[in-house]
């Protein structure tokens, strides 16, 4: 049999899985010990020389074929009818395919995991993400107004993908009150899902009756879980009141839909501070990040920012991408920033970016202000920090100048006239 490697509740192996049911593929699935053990057995050199990111799903066929990469395994797995018959319904399919990665992933993630315990709540990012969903749903409910599936008279693998994207937004946050100007999105979600092919992989599908909300107590909780590996076969609590155990039960998703390096990185053994030899510093960096995530930039981050920097223990640096011209389409640009990030989730603690990305498809520039602990760039102190910064070129600021003053406002703000750059802002992105 084709075996899929993931962690269990993987949204991204769904849409093999489902794939696999349309098409009759024989495909097992490896999520637990002991065929897998995620962010172990991802990290051995024999699957590294398989998949070499070490990223889940991962494909592997009987034959030894492999492929990483949700959407060509869940390709690979389909059939004719999945992918469409025709060049015509095949551009088609992959349209879609595309609106979920680059329209629908992009919001959800930023509204949905800090519901889920799993990232920061910053207000003005879950507003603009809000809106952002808003007008994904009008584009899917115009779309559906006269057609019971995406592509075609039946399921196809647009539906899928699409389907799968949106699973934890209507699971989370899409209540009653928001999905009612989108029925059609709803009838068409609630068709899919229950179609049998879906409900062998997914279960029961139930939709939010309320908006779930940010819990910090949550959030702060499943912090430590980053920096110890995952206990093993530990047995249930037995003294635990009902209402509590179903909040324990209904907590576990969170960590297993976390973003696969941020599970990886959860489950590896704690390792020597790269900041060690540095003295402390008075600048209260998780303070400034509460400030900028939960009040207004401009009135509130950024006077607490320069009312409490401290310059001798911090040091401010421009940012910029050095190959513009290798840069086309604007999610993969999103995504080239958005890994970056991921990379880096270790450097969180004394480091905080603001990374833009400036003008449209085939004609953008990234670049962005970084605050690191200490005065040299912090991506030496660690290997695993130094994937991305070397395609950066890097540019030490004075925090006392005029010219700092400004692009740490704008940048921080996401808004203003950014004369050095000569491209309009198009996508803004946090590091924190």
């Amino acid at each position: 049999d084709c075996t899929l490697y993931t962690y269990p509740e993987n949204w991204r192996a769904f849409k093999a899985q489902i794939a696999a049911q349309y098409s009759g593929a024989r495909l097992k699935v490896a999520s637990s010990a002991p065929a897998f053990t995620f962010g172990q057995t991802n990290r051995t050199p024999a699957f590294l020389n398989n998949f070499p990111l070490g990223k889940v799903p991962a494909f592997q066929g009987d034959d030894g074929f492999c492929l990483f990469e949700s959407n060509a395994i869940a390709h690979y797995l389909s059939n004719e009818a999945l992918r469409g018959s025709s060049p015509q319904t095949q551009s088609q399919v992959l349209q879609w395919v595309s609106f979920a990665d680059a329209e629908i992933i992009p919001p959800a993630s930023t509204w949905v995991f800090p519901t889920l315990g799993i990232m920061q709540f910053n207000k003005q990012a879950t507003e603009q993400a809000k809106e952002e969903v808003k007008k994904v749903l009008s584009v899917l409910n115009h779309h559906l107004n006269t057609r019971t599936f995406l592509v075609g008279e039946r399921v196809s693998l647009a539906d899928i993908s699409v389907a799968c994207s949106m699973i934890w937004l209507f699971k989370q946050v899409l209540e009653p009150s928001f999905r009612q100007p989108f029925p059609n999105v709803t009838r068409w979600f609630q068709t899919c899902v229950n179609q049998p092919q879906f409900k062998t992989v997914l279960g029961e599908v139930k939709l939010c009756d309320k908006m779930a909300q940010f819990d910090p107590k949550k959030f702060s909780d499943m912090q430590p879980k980053k920096d110890t590996p995952p206990k093993k076969d530990t047995p249930p609590k037995k003294e635990k009141a009902g209402k509590e155990k179903k909040e324990e039960k209904e907590a576990a998703p969170a960590e297993e839909e976390m973003d696969e390096c941020e599970a990886a990185l959860a489950s590896e053994p704690k390792t020597k501070d790269p900041f060690a030899h540095l003295p402390k510093s008075a600048f209260v960096m998780d303070e400034f990040k509460r400030k900028y995530s939960n009040e207004d930039t401009l009135t509130v981050a950024v006077p607490h920012f320069w009312e409490h920097f401290d310059k001798e223990g911090y040091s401010i640096w421009y940012g910029e991408y050095k190959f513009p011209e290798e840069l086309t389409m604007t999610f993969m640009s999103c995504n080239l920033i958005m890994g970056m990030f991921q990379r880096l989730d270790k450097l969180r603690k004394n480091g905080f970016a603001s990374v833009i990305l400036f003008g449209g498809n085939n004609d953008s520039s990234i670049s962005g202000i970084w605050i690191f602990r200490g005065q040299d760039l912090a991506f030496t102190l660690s290997d695993d920090w130094q994937i991305d910064y070397e395609s950066y070129a890097w540019r030490k600021l004075d925090p006392d100048s005029d010219e700092t003053k400004t692009m740490v406002k704008e940048y921080f703000a996401w808004e203003g006239e950014f004369k050095h750059v000569g491209k309009p802002f198009s996508q803004g992105k946090c590091f924190k």
